[in-house]
């Protein structure tokens, strides 16, 4: 939230508009996709028909639900957005790619995971909004830079 006023501005409500709607995709794509419409099972066989193994099926379903929470509340906003990113990747290359632009396709292009994947980036860049239960650390000290420190001259 802008430090010089008490309440959010209209960009602060924006980055909690992409937050928390970002979560709820996630949420969503676990659960009514991945365990309502194909059973984790079913979810696994597909991953091994791509040619991934059976067992990063389960990964991924625990890690959208458990992302999807965490981005909802604003915990840790930026690295869990960074962390979800290689999902978005991983069904953009061995999934979405080979089948065009359109996400109507046969078997879905591939502009929906790459949308997904910019929309977990601006996040990460973004940071949390207002609301959030546990601000995320700046990016500098994600990737190992620590606090900039200013030195007398």
């Amino acid at each position: 939230m802008n430090s010089s006023t008490s309440s959010p501005s209209a960009a602060d409500w924006g980055v909690l508009l992409l937050r928390v709607s970002l979560g709820i995709l996630f949420l969503a794509h676990s659960i009514v996709l991945k365990l309502i419409t194909y059973g984790a099972g079913g979810t696994a066989q597909f991953f091994v028909g791509v040619g991934l193994p059976g067992w990063l099926a389960y990964v991924t379903i625990v890690w959208e639900l458990v992302g999807g929470v965490l981005l909802v509340l604003g915990i840790q906003t930026r690295l869990v957005s960074l962390i979800l990113s290689p999902i978005l990747l991983g069904a953009l290359f061995f999934v979405h790619l080979a089948n065009g632009w359109v996400f109507t396709n046969t078997n879905g292009g591939w502009e929906y995971p790459a949308y997904l994947f910019v929309l977990c980036m601006a996040q990460a860049l973004l940071g949390d909004g207002p609301y959030a239960l546990s601000p995320s650390r700046p990016l500098g000290e994600l990737f190992g830079q620590g606090p900039r420190v200013q030195t007398a001259r």
